[in-house]
């Protein structure tokens, strides 16, 4: 199995608006398909641009902050 090189403190350093499926995947652990399943059933979001589909990174990590602030409780 292959190690992961991007984390989610990777993605929150960076200062670029959107993130790839692929940085998601990775920076989560997960395949890109589990990626694509999750932003076509509305649960990740996305914009379309052109033919490619990005994902809004403060959004992005705005989904994983709510869990972290309710562990620290």
């Amino acid at each position: 199995m292959r190690q992961s090189t991007l984390d989610m403190e990777d993605l929150r350093a960076r200062r670029s608006l959107v993130i790839t499926r692929k940085e998601a995947a990775e920076a989560l652990g997960v395949d890109p398909r589990t990626i694509t399943t999750s932003i076509n059933e509305g649960t990740i979001p996305s914009v379309k641009l052109g033919r490619r589909v990005v994902i809004p990174r403060e959004k992005f990590l705005r989904l994983f902050d709510a869990d972290t602030t309710s562990d620290e409780s």
